[in-house]
């Protein structure tokens, strides 16, 4: 594989009713919790964040794997205690939730977790946070982000590559109207796919791209 260019950042988005007396991942054993669609991102980082707090996510917790609609439904209605979701910010699902349920729901605080992350996997794992203005929280939220890749196979034409890389910028804009995630995809960062290599064509590009910036 090869990356184009680092695009906006994936916030770990972890929901639990306010009822279920969840207070910290280790709360988690015994409880009933959607780990995300099977072979999603969101259920390797739920799973790995699991493992981070001691469980075993096929043995301690009452896995349901859900995509977000479903999980959605599922929390609403009480057959799940907690979810994880891993997303770009606002996720509709999330607003949903925040807005319909209020105080019933509340984000948990997985940072805890992070230097554990780190430690196994690298970090790709950082610090982030969720700003209380987004899903009209009391508070920001502090998270674990995860960057978004935007990959092709190796040896694909660099020359298609470097068109593709200049079109995500050009329609930076245009891209922000469709999601409102967009606005994180940053040219300064725009390299850091480590490790991935980059596209020969897209490293190009986005070298020009910064010297015209």
């Amino acid at each position: 594989m090869e990356a184009l260019t680092r695009l906006y950042p994936n916030y770990t988005q972890v929901l639990v009713r306010s009822d279920a007396g969840i207070d910290s991942l280790e709360d988690m054993k015994g409880k009933r919790v959607s780990t995300g669609a099977p072979g999603s991102g969101t259920e390797v980082i739920a799973n790995r964040l699991l493992e981070a707090a001691g469980l075993d996510p096929a043995k301690d917790v009452s896995a349901d794997r859900l995509g977000l609609p479903e999980t959605v439904d599922a929390l609403k209605d009480g057959t799940i205690d907690a979810l994880f979701w891993s997303g770009g910010l606002p996720s509709g699902g999330i607003t949903d939730l925040t807005t319909s349920l209020r105080k019933e729901v509340r984000f948990l605080d997985v940072t805890p977790q992070l230097p554990a992350l780190i430690e196994e996997y690298g970090d790709v794992y950082q610090t982030g946070s969720i700003p209380k203005s987004v899903y009209n929280q009391p508070q920001d939220v502090p998270t674990i982000v995860v960057p978004n890749v935007l990959l092709v196979k190796k040896g694909f034409d660099p020359d298609l590559a470097a068109e593709i890389v200049n079109l995500v910028y050009e329609k930076k804009s245009d891209l922000e109207r469709v999601n409102a995630a967009a606005a994180e995809i940053e040219l300064d960062f725009a390299g850091l796919v480590t490790p991935v290599p980059l596209n020969p064509g897209a490293e190009k590009a986005l070298k020009a791209l910064d010297q015209n910036s």
